[in-house]
């Protein structure tokens, strides 16, 4: 508002990065609700006037503790609240920001595909590598995957091969799975959501990650590990995997759908241990 009436806040990080779709509760003294307001995508709360009185304001956002203050309005019904500072909910403790370079012998890769509507059908990678840059604020931070498409293994060869071939992952066309994941949004203690891209059969779409830190610690070697777990649910027509056979009772062979399922652990720095 340009008179400068209302009410004002800034939701922050312990960093100063701004938390947007903050809610900021008004209570009356009383605890009842008078307003209930969302900053924006710059953690900026420009709300309307309340009447004059005391009020106390509670700021919630998903991934961080709550925080109250107390809250005086005027008679103009102006009141600003300055900077409020979130801090990260409870959960295990971040690991430090920098390099962290993903160890595929104590990781894995997997997918899951309904077979003709009855059981799933698992298969893991064996081969790929990749890195996660934690930043500060933790936010920004980043992952890139690169996944051997020919190392996928079902345990059923036959099978295997089929899945190598133009119908499913034409891995000697592309024979590169890459994900780039470019910033995380906070769900709750522990929870992340990780935005990027999939790169699977040459063809790029958007996929989020829903993901959870385990947490860290030292390992044998002397380094520090961060342990990670996600999963993604893909849809084999968004990256052209369109091939199915239908039984005479017209179900399909394999479902429309493939559930991603990563157990990641991600050492401290660029080098792998020797172990």
């Amino acid at each position: 508002m340009d008179d400068g009436q209302g009410l004002r806040a800034a939701v922050r990080t312990r960093d100063g990065w701004a938390v947007p779709h903050a809610i900021v509760t008004i209570t009356d003294m009383a605890g009842r609700q008078v307003a209930r307001e969302r900053t924006g995508e710059d953690g900026v709360l420009a709300a309307g006037p309340l009447p004059a009185g005391t009020y106390t304001a509670i700021v919630t956002a998903p991934g961080y503790r709550p925080e109250a203050a107390t809250l005086i309005v005027h008679g103009s019904g102006s009141a600003d609240l300055g900077t409020l500072v979130l801090a990260r909910a409870g959960g295990a403790a971040l690991p430090p920001a920098g390099t962290w370079t993903i160890d595929p012998a104590h990781s894995a890769v997997g997918a899951v595909a309904r077979h003709i509507g009855l059981s799933s059908v698992r298969g893991r990678f064996g081969s790929f590598e990749g890195r996660i840059e934690i930043a500060e604020p933790v936010e920004r931070s980043l992952v890139t995957a690169r996944i051997d498409a020919a190392s996928i293994d079902t345990g059923n060869k036959l099978r295997d091969d089929h899945l190598r071939s133009a119908d499913f992952l034409s891995a000697d066309v592309h024979p590169v799975i890459e994900y780039a994941g470019e910033g995380l949004t906070a769900v709750g203690p522990d929870r992340w959501t990780v935005h990027g891209g999939l790169t699977l059969n040459g063809v790029t779409r958007p996929v989020d990650l829903d993901m959870t830190f385990l947490g860290s610690g030292g390992d044998p070697w002397g380094g520090l590990r961060a342990a990670f777990r996600a999963e993604a649910e893909l849809r084999r027509a968004d990256f052209g995997i369109r091939f199915n056979q239908v039984m005479e009772a017209g179900i399909a062979m394999v479902g429309e759908s493939l559930k991603v399922e990563l157990e990641i652990q991600a050492v401290q720095g660029t080098e792998l241990p020797q172990a």
